[in-house]
């Protein structure tokens, strides 16, 4: 398995991120979901990272910047049939250390506030971050979490 800077041009990621994108809106009420689509992570204040194994697409994530010192973690994901495996935790090692090295020094999240959730939420937790209130553009929300921790 591999981690890479993504270009999101392929259609195995492509296809992966839709279904990401679909089912967050599926089960977070409209106003609510903030999973960026394909436009939203091809943005330059967006670095993404896909995981493979082969050419299959494992997981993914990415950082948003906000500002010189302060980065959104965005678009965590590990393919259905592969969650339990670890994918998620070697994501999150690899991301942390990415935006430390790119002079980040806070990295904060926004999650869904459901028990759908709950696992999410234990990893960020098992990495360190710590609850917080609402942060750049986000407004306090019942269907939001909001997590943060210095780098």
């Amino acid at each position: 398995m591999n981690i890479v800077v993504d270009d999101l041009s392929s259609p195995q990621i492509a296809e992966f991120l839709n279904e990401h994108v679909g089912e967050m809106r599926s089960i977070t009420p409209p106003g609510s979901a903030h999973a960026l689509d394909l436009d939203g992570l091809r943005t330059p204040e967006v670095t993404f990272w896909s995981m493979r194994d082969g050419e299959s697409v494992v997981g993914c994530g990415a950082i948003k910047r906000l500002n010189a010192v302060h980065a959104e973690l965005k678009s965590m994901r590990t393919a259905s049939a592969r969650k339990r495996s670890g994918i998620a935790s070697l994501l999150m090692e690899h991301i942390l250390a990415e935006a430390k090295s790119m002079g980040f020094t806070r990295l904060s999240l926004e999650t869904g506030a459901t028990d759908f959730f709950l696992p999410a939420r234990k990893l960020y937790e098992r990495f360190g971050f710590g609850y917080c209130d609402p942060f750049g553009d986000y407004r306090s929300d019942p269907n939001s979490v909001f997590m943060t921790r210095p780098l």
